[in-house]
């Protein structure tokens, strides 16, 4: 699949860059794009929710009365979970929520998403840029000449530029991140994906 390519500018440069169908031309595997998802908002959790059970709780121990003769009901202490101020029954406890998937149906999850952002035309290839100085102003004038000053962007870069990064930390929904770290819930979080001319060779070595 051949697409045009892109100065900062917004203007076709007449050049045609390559993207290879094993990563941008399959039928998207909707279910595998679910798991990874899934499995990236997981990760997030700190999993750090925690409530007092009855050996937790500050109290006496002490039987509140005898166990026959009263009347009432049997009771321990006063931490039973049934009293006011007692431990929580099966409260929540510090936990993990990750989970493992396997590399092969993570690397499916990227393709898929690149493939539909292909089809779709929410991709788009662009020239080699980078900014003399940090300037958010400049960094949004390049997002307005691709009409996406609104929307939720997502720049690849095949390597680290501090100029760009913190060109666009200041502005709301544009991301900006290296081949080697994109995720498939940064790709579908974007409403509009801009790929660096040389990043595209490093997204081929990563998913090809």
């Amino acid at each position: 699949m051949e697409v045009a390519v892109y100065n900062s500018t917004g203007q076709d440069t007449g050049r045609k860059a390559t993207l290879v169908d094993e990563i941008y031309g399959i039928t998207p595997n909707e279910h595998a794009v679910y798991l990874d998802v899934k499995q990236y908002l997981a990760n997030q959790r700190q999993g750090t929710h925690k409530s007092k059970q009855r050996n937790e709780v500050h109290g006496s121990t002490r039987k509140l009365h005898k166990q026959k003769g009263t009347g009432g009901s049997r009771k321990g202490s006063i931490k039973n979970p049934l009293f006011r101020h007692g431990g929580r029954i099966f409260g929540p406890t510090p936990r993990d929520y990750s989970f493992k998937l396997n590399k092969k149906l993570k690397e499916l999850a990227r393709r898929s998403v690149l493939s539909q952002k292909a089809s779709s035309s929410k991709l788009t290839v662009v020239e080699d840029f980078t900014l003399e100085q940090p300037r958010t102003k400049a960094y949004l004038q390049i997002l307005k000449n691709f009409s996406a000053q609104d929307k939720k962007t997502l720049l690849v870069l095949p390597d680290t530029d501090k100029n760009i990064v913190l060109s666009s930390r200041n502005i709301p929904n544009a991301k900006v991140m290296l081949a080697n770290q994109i995720n498939t819930y940064a790709l579908v979080h974007a409403d509009h994906v801009l790929l660096s001319e040389k990043s595209l060779a490093k997204i081929e070595e990563i998913l090809k």
